[in-house]
């Protein structure tokens, strides 16, 4: 009888086995989400000094993953580099930046999800719809950033799968790059209480699944200027 191969799958063993261990988040992504959690949250204030050392101390962990992290984060917009001083967490954005960040949102999006309406395959529909789903099992953005971090990677995640289903590979770059998720969240210290995002978002996945271009259009960009009225207030707020 030949050896028995750990490689090979049995499908023998199936009842009675014991479950599979839980797959661990790699160190790099754990230390990603981690400093993004201290800079979202403002443990690291805006415009302060990131300290590559301090944080592995912090962390316990070596300054590979740390420096790593802050690689990503830099690409994310939240912490920039300088020479000679090293990184610091990004200023957050003053009511002019919130505006002309919603400005380019409003030329891109509603855009895409015409296109999205018009161009999305079957598994694209799918997966906008699955997405808007998941959100409505997660938290709003309350409390602090770990309470509501899936629901704003789902956010990112939506706006992402519209911009894939409009099949314009420029559209999607720059809707990608403007990281809006991060920078609006980053705001978000005075939620909001019975949030509208997922009802708004609805009305765009109905348009899309409809095919109706010039409506999910027009929900896309009702979705976006309401979402810019509630940031603004949040100035007015302070």
């Amino acid at each position: 009888m030949p050896a028995h191969d750990p490689l090979v799958h049995d499908d023998r063993a199936g009842a009675g086995s014991p479950d599979p261990a839980p797959v661990r988040q790699p160190l790099a992504d754990s230390v990603y989400e981690d400093v993004k959690a201290l800079i979202m949250d403002h443990e690291i204030a805006p415009g302060a000094r990131v300290g590559i050392e301090a944080l592995s101390r912090r962390l316990d962990v070596s300054p590979t993953p740390v420096r790593e992290a802050l690689a990503r984060l830099e690409s994310d917009g939240l912490v920039v580099k300088r020479s000679l001083s090293g990184y610091r967490a990004t200023e957050l954005l003053t009511r002019q930046g919130v505006e002309e960040l919603f400005e380019m949102r409003l030329l891109l999006e509603p855009r895409a999800a015409a296109l999205a309406a018009v161009n999305a395959d079957e598994p694209q529909l799918d997966a906008i719809e699955a997405i808007q789903e998941e959100m409505e099992a997660h938290p709003g953005p309350a409390g602090p950033y770990a309470a509501y971090r899936g629901f704003a990677a789902l956010d990112q995640r939506f706006h992402d799968a519209v911009a894939v289903a409009a099949a314009r590979p420029l559209l999607l770059d720059a809707v990608e790059r403007l990281h809006a998720h991060l920078h609006v969240f980053r705001l978000s210290s005075l939620p909001f209480e019975d949030d509208p995002t997922l009802a708004e978002h609805e009305r765009v996945v109905r348009a899309i699944l409809r095919r109706n271009g010039e409506r999910a259009a027009e929900a896309m960009k009702d979705h976006l200027a309401r979402s810019l009225e509630r940031q603004l207030s949040r100035f007015e707020a302070r």
